[in-house]
């Protein structure tokens, strides 16, 4: 951290908040993302990784917050800290807030590294304050920074024609027709979204957890993390699971079964999602992400344009920091080698940087 860093949070005073309406409220009140809600920190926290939310105050005033996730490494690295879609802040107030936390982080636990990817937009006020804070662009990003963001502040009318020709009839279709587009409200419905979910990862060959992560969003979560479904009858044929904030909707899951798939049920659920959002007060519709790949060539169906935020950035905390920096390369190239190959490359560099990267993405 640079002295010019230290200098600008030496002011702020940084402390862990332990009550959730508090710490939800400081994220819907300063436009945070769900990904920062107290629910997924308790998610989180179920599921291999320590969670701790950090105050930073001037003052009387609270200026902003971060939700931060520790997952610990092997010696001499300690632990590493990660701030999703965070932190919790006006963009203005950005290099001071990072580098209180930064200061925070690395006194009171010694983590190697502090990562943040920022749900600011690249070339914000918010990115030029990482850079400010110390903060160093790197490409090992956990959540993937070309993504789609829609504007539910637009009216419907103007929603759909920014859609394909195509989409559009599709959508209009199954609104027509006779599937029921809900919320997902029993134990015995979401195990139909989990059934769901398992035969679109084999069909799509992606991997997913384990089902009692999913439970334990729908736990933890509640109402901030609703399920938007196409029923044909009492079945479900597809859904979108969604994280949402005051002001921000986060796609976090879809799928669609073979029924589905006929009706072309996937398009009319993802409008559901759109519209039951915008009823709930949602500004942004954040479809998580756009690869070169099926489902992001389906995302880009529903609009004309993509949004690109400021990425993945890393703030060094330790005197280690080397010999994590060096290792994530290494680890990186040979994970798609094979995991055999990954692990060997993982050892010569101690271990640090592929654990580190696998671990923050489970």
């Amino acid at each position: 951290m640079s002295p010019e860093s230290q200098l600008a949070a030496r002011d702020l005073t940084v402390r862990p908040c332990t009550d959730r309406a508090t710490w939800d409220g400081l994220v819907n009140g300063l436009g945070g993302h769900p990904l920062q809600l107290w629910g997924w920190g308790e998610l989180k926290a179920a599921h291999h990784w320590r969670t701790e939310r950090l105050l930073v105050s001037e003052g009387e005033t609270v200026l902003g917050g971060a939700q931060v996730l520790y997952r610990g490494l092997p010696w001499p690295l300690k632990s590493l800290a990660y701030v999703s879609r965070g932190p919790v802040c006006a963009p203005e107030d950005a290099e001071r807030v990072l580098a209180a936390v930064g200061r925070a982080v690395r006194e009171a636990h010694g983590s190697v590294a502090l990562v943040a990817e920022p749900d600011w937009e690249a070339g914000s006020a918010g990115e030029r304050g990482l850079a400010a804070a110390g903060f160093r662009r790197t490409e090992g990003t956990i959540l993937i920074p070309r993504t789609l963001i829609l504007d539910l502040t637009l009216s419907e009318d103007d929603l759909m024609a920014a859609m394909s020709r195509t989409t559009r009839a599709n959508v209009r279709k199954n609104l027509r027709g006779g599937l029921e587009f809900r919320t997902v409200a029993t134990e015995a419905e979401l195990d139909q979204v989990l059934a769901i979910y398992r035969e679109t990862a084999a069909r799509a060959g992606f991997g997913i957890h384990e089902d009692r992560y999913y439970r334990d969003i729908w736990r933890f979560l509640g109402e901030d993390s609703p399920v938007v479904a196409a029923f044909d009858g009492d079945q479900v044929v597809a859904f979108v699971w969604i994280a949402k904030s005051a002001g921000t909707a986060f796609e976090l899951y879809g799928g669609v079964n073979a029924a589905g798939q006929k009706a072309r049920a996937n398009y009319g659920v993802k409008w559901a999602a759109f519209t039951a959002m915008k009823a709930a007060g949602c500004t942004r519709y954040d479809l998580n992400g756009l690869l070169n790949d099926g489902i992001s060539d389906f995302k880009k169906q529903f609009a004309q344009h993509e949004d690109l935020l400021a990425g993945t950035w890393e703030l060094p905390l330790s005197p280690f920091y080397p010999v994590y920096s060096t290792g994530m390369p290494i680890a990186r190239r040979t994970l798609q080698q094979g995991r055999r190959a990954a692990k060997a490359a993982v050892r010569r560099a101690r271990g640090a940087a592929g654990r580190a990267r696998q671990l923050v993405q489970r």
